[in-house]
Parts: structure tokens; C-alpha cells; sequence
């Protein structure tokens, strides 16, 4: 591609605080395009959630999914409310219906630990904590999502595991350790799994060390997911991206936000082979929906990874450079004393984000 690049991003607000958290983002996002003049963007939004179910008995409508289909990358704010359900009782998540609509396979949880936001391991920022969980997204216990089995007796849901997708995940995730090496960071690749209990994480394991075999440059090591849980909270600073099952990556990638200051200002994506989805790993928080109580640094951080997908996708250095801008400018944001009320501060949705618009010029 050449220097200028213009990019269609599909918004979807979401739910409770997400159109909120929303808001400020695309204000960064477009302050990053007024000074960058080799960067545009077009943002088109779209319906999706459990407001929109409410009013149509849909996730999301069809004009969405083309949205989506037909955008650059995918910007999602939290959706689901714990009041509005399937008539199984689940929840509405349009989040989880897109990874296997554009099979989204890679979930990438970066647990980087700010200047300044504290942290229940006490010596973390001597240490540092920056580490990325990749999770399958498709697959695993969550192929049984809505074909599980329930009789009077018992329940049961199927965990699957396949070639073709362990595959492409193991080769996502080497890639990046590579990455991460170049950038000077450890380039360990560790895959957590239970092989000593289950055969299909055996069958995991034994696909991640053939596709290791390709990838002379990157180290590697395995470790189960209990043992992993306690090196997470013991040393977090011996991880540097961590590869596994869905469900286990679902829990885990919950535990790594917990280490560097809260589900608030930890980002995600959703990324396949076309597509990708980024969004906040925190919920939809109904209980303070409204009140400028929000924390919008997750879904900043989210759009810059955004920023980062498309970059490497386009080979577009401008757009990594912005995303570096953007962290740089929530560091500065948060070493300058920025508190959020989640840490008994006084800032709330605008003051975040005036801070971070601040650390950018």
C-alpha cells in the first residue's frame, strides 16, 4: 500500500456503557487522522446487541454483518445486558456470533501493566507485567454454545478441537512471538493445556510442537492450565505470549486483566485470516451506564491494536505509528496521576479520555 491509506471502520456501540467508552475512542481516533496526514478514516455504525434484540428479536441485523463484512476492521463496544436473554437463558453476544461468523479464531489479550495503575502483585512494576494470552475462538468447549444436551438427569457439551484450526492459531501465535523478538522481547511461545488428563489437549500439544518445528527462531515451552494459573500470580513477568483452548483462554485472559489493574483498561481482538474485531474485555455494566463513571481506556487500547492489525495487514507504517502514539499517550495519561474511580479516584469517562487527548498533542 502506499503512505496515504484511508480505512472503513464498522462501529458497533454495543450495549449499557459501550456506546460511552465508544464515544471518546473515535474522538482520539479522529484527532490521530487530523494530525496524520497520510491517514484517514471513514467509521460507518451498525446496530448490534441485546437493545437491538429487545426491539426486533435480533442480535444484530443483516445490514450489520455486510457492514462488517465490508469494513477495513471491526470496532465493538461491550454488549449484553443481564436482563435481556435467549429463550434458553443466555445472554445476548453478537461478540461471540461474529468470531464464527468471520471465524475469528485468534483471540489476542494483551496484559501490559500501565505507569502508575496499581496492581495485587506487589513488585510488578519493578518487574513488569507485559504478556499476550492468545485464545481460540472457535472452537473448544465453546463449539457446544447452544447445541448442548440436557435431560432431567445430566448435561452435556462437547469440547472440540481441530487440525485445521489448532494449525492456523499455533502459526498466529509463533509469528507473533517472532514479532515480539524483534522488538526485544523474550520471543518465548508457551502453550497451556491439560495433556496430562485429556486426550484432545494431548492432541493440542502434539499439533503445537509440529508447527513449532517451523519456527526454528522462536523458543518454546508447555505448561498445564492449574500450573499456569499460579505462575500468572507468582511470576507474570516469565510470560510472554501464552497460546490456548477456548475456554480456558476465556478464564485466564480474566486473571491476566486482574494483574495489570482491571478488566478496565484491558484490550482485545478477535482476529481470523480476513477479518478482525476489536473491543474492550470488560462488560456492559448496566450498574453505572449513564453516569460518566466508565473507564474508556480499554477501548482506546483496542483501537490501538486496531491501528497495529492494519498496519501489519496493509504494511502501512503510519497507522503502527499511530498506535504507538495512542499508548504512549495513555502511559503519559496515567504516570501523570490519572486515577479512575474503579481505584477510588476521581476521574471518570471525560476526564480519561481529556487526559489521553492531552498526553497526544
Amino acid at each position: 500500500m502506499s503512505t496515504n491509506a484511508a480505512f472503513h471502520i464498522a462501529v458497533l456501540p454495543g450495549d449499557g456503557i459501550g456506546p460511552e467508552v465508544m464515544a471518546p475512542t473515535l474522538e482520539i481516533l479522529r484527532r490521530i487522522e487530523a494530525t496524520t496526514p497520510s491517514l484517514a478514516f471513514r467509521f460507518t455504525e451498525g446496530a448490534a446487541g441485546a437493545g437491538h434484540y429487545k426491539e426486533t428479536g435480533k442480535s444484530m441485523p443483516e445490514s450489520t454483518i455486510k457492514l462488517c463484512e465490508d469494513a477495513d476492521a471491526i470496532l465493538l463496544g461491550a454488549c449484553g445486558l443481564p436482563s435481556v436473554r435467549y429463550p434458553d437463558n443466555t445472554e445476548i453476544m453478537p461478540q461471540v456470533e461474529l468470531r464464527f461468523i468471520f471465524d475469528l479464531y485468534a483471540g489476542v489479550r494483551p496484559a501490559r501493566l500501565i505507569p502508575g495503575v496499581p496492581s495485587p502483585i506487589v513488585d510488578a512494576h519493578a518487574r513488569g507485567i507485559d504478556f499476550i494470552l492468545i485464545r481460540e475462538s472457535t472452537e473448544g468447549l465453546f463449539a457446544s454454545m447452544g447445541k448442548g444436551v440436557v435431560t432431567h438427569d445430566e448435561a452435556r457439551e462437547t469440547l472440540v478441537i481441530t487440525r485445521k484450526t489448532s494449525q492456523r492459531l499455533f502459526d498466529f501465535s509463533l509469528r507473533l512471538a517472532e514479532r515480539r523478538k524483534k522488538r526485544g522481547k523474550a520471543g518465548l511461545l508457551t502453550c497451556v493445556d491439560k495433556a496430562n488428563a485429556f486426550k484432545a489437549y494431548a492432541y493440542f500439544r502434539s499439533i503445537f510442537d509440529e508447527r513449532a518445528k517451523k519456527f526454528p527462531g522462536v523458543k518454546t515451552s508447555h505448561v498445564y492450565v492449574d500450573a499456569c494459573a499460579a505462575l500468572m500470580v507468582r511470576r507474570p513477568w516469565d510470560f510472554d505470549v501464552m497460546v490456548m483452548e477456548n475456554i480456558f483462554g476465556d478464564i485466564l485472559s480474566d486473571l491476566a486483566a486482574g494483574l495489570i489493574g482491571g478488566l478496565g483498561i484491558a484490550p482485545s481482538a478477535d482476529i481470523g485470516d480476513k477479518h478482525a474485531v476489536f473491543q474492550p474485555c470488560h462488560g456492559t455494566a448496566p450498574d453505572i451506564m449513564g453516569q460518566s463513571k466508565a473507564n474508556p481506556t480499554a477501548m482506546i487500547l483496542s483501537a490501538a491494536m486496531m491501528l497495529d492489525w492494519l498496519a501489519d495487514k496493509h504494511d502501512h507504517q503510519p497507522a503502527a505509528d499511530a498506535a504507538q502514539r495512542i499508548e504512549r499517550a495513555v502511559d503519559k495519561a496515567y504516570d501523570g496521576g490519572l486515577k479512575p474511580m474503579e481505584y477510588g479516584g476521581k476521574d471518570g469517562t471525560v476526564a480519561i479520555a481529556n487526559a489521553v487527548l492531552g498526553a497526544l498533542d
